[in-house]
């Protein structure tokens, strides 16, 4: 026999009790499975229900997680809890929190699947729903993950989904089938930065906020703070500042003293900007090889597929973009280093700018990179000027620079 309570109220088997004052606090009698016995009094019954719906609710109100403040109840341990939305796990795994970031972005997703499918809205009004609505819910709190490359294709994946509802199929020129859109049509058609350039941005720009905080902030000393006691046996985890001088070196920073170089803001603008705006030249020429060579059959599956970068790189017998820039950045380096001294290309060569630098680390100069590609191909002396005024070893240089095959 089942019973329901409301503030003023109980109902036992459609008949109501009045004139007794019970109140449960957000509880339901049914919600505890209470039942009344035959043989027992109906006020025995409902004093027994009180005194259990209390101490379900003491029950929780000990298990409240407090992370401030005077603890006045029972302290538990948990594997993970909320803060500000994020998700904060036991062993400091942001895993867990790009996973929901995503299932939340797919939620976004599907109330505006009608809208990004629709053909009366221009492609343009698309993307911007996908900026205004959709992405700000996966990336919010993306300035203290911590990404590794499983979670980069995750993230990938995420937006070449809603950019293929975007943008549509595409009609195949050889079969005249429709087909869906691949990932280097969809990075032409989209012109504004990938995801993964949004997070390493904006990431960047959270570093430089922290680096230049004052010691007494609490921010700035975990960044600066080194845990106690022994790491667990085995490689160590991808950690956040990893992550900050990985990207600085993909913008060409490769000092580890980056928070000194966080105090200059012009500087450190400039680094968050090439972050979000990097476009390797080796992904454009593979873009083109690709559509030159065309796809190849899997050996295994059986299905037609893009080539890889090796085995483009096998096809294409001739060096790479890249190989082409070095070798003729030395071969001009050598011709402006025979130049008389009244040209002005050598003045600006041999010269020293006036006044003082700015703050921070120097940023890598012309002759830094002239230098660096002379020890690629096995000279390692700062006097290259004198070198290059010989014709014909310089030219050997040249060629060696040309063909280096990097492994």
């Amino acid at each position: 026999m089942k019973i329901n309570a409301n503030k003023t109220n109980i109902k036992v088997i459609g008949r109501k009790l009045k004139k007794v004052n019970v109140r449960i606090r957000n509880e339901t009698v049914e919600h505890l499975g209470c039942t009344i016995s035959s043989n027992m009094s109906c006020c025995q019954e409902v004093k027994r229900i009180i005194a259990m719906a209390k101490e379900a609710f003491n029950k929780k109100k000990e298990h409240l997680l407090r992370t401030s403040g005077k603890r006045t109840k029972k302290e538990i341990e948990v594997e993970k809890f909320k803060y500000l939305g994020a998700t904060v796990t036991n062993i400091n795994d942001t895993r867990e929190e790009i996973k929901y970031r995503i299932n939340m972005g797919n939620a976004c997703y599907y109330s505006v699947e009608k809208l990004l499918s629709s053909i009366l809205l221009s492609k343009n009004l698309k993307v911007r729903i996908y900026k205004t609505v959709i992405l700000p819910v996966v990336l919010y709190g993306c300035e203290t993950w911590t990404l590794t490359l499983r979670e980069e294709q995750r993230l990938r994946v995420f937006e070449n989904k809603n950019l293929r509802k975007i943008f549509g199929a595409k009609r195949d020129e050889v079969t005249g089938e429709w087909r869906k859109l691949h990932n280097t049509e969809l990075h032409a058609l989209y012109s504004s930065p990938d995801i993964i350039r949004n997070i390493k941005s904006r990431r960047l720009r959270w570093a430089g906020h922290v680096a230049r905080m004052g010691e007494s902030r609490n921010a700035y000393r975990v960044l600066v703070g080194r845990p106690e006691g022994k790491r667990p046996l085995g490689r160590p985890r991808r950690r956040w500042e990893d992550n900050i001088k990985m990207d600085l070196r993909e913008v060409g920073y490769d000092d580890r003293e980056w928070i000194n170089c966080a105090q200059d803001r012009d500087q450190w603008r400039a680094y968050v900007r090439a972050a979000m705006n990097l476009r390797r030249p080796e992904l454009f020429e593979n873009k083109v090889l690709r559509k030159i060579f065309g796809a190849k059959r899997d050996k295994v599956t059986g299905e037609w597929r893009k080539l890889h970068d090796t085995e483009l790189h096998a096809l294409y017998s001739s060096p790479d973009i890249i190989r082409n820039i070095k070798s003729r950045r030395l071969s001009w380096a050598g011709h402006v280093a025979r130049m008389d001294g009244s040209r002005n290309a050598y003045r600006v060569l041999v010269g020293r700018p006036e006044g003082k630098r700015p703050l921070g680390r120097p940023r890598r100069r012309w002759e830094d990179n002239i230098k660096m590609d002379l020890r690629e191909v096995g000279y390692d002396d700062r006097e290259w000027i004198n070198l290059a005024q010989e014709r014909d070893q310089w030219r050997a240089y040249v060629r060696a620079a040309m063909n280096l095959r990097v492994p």
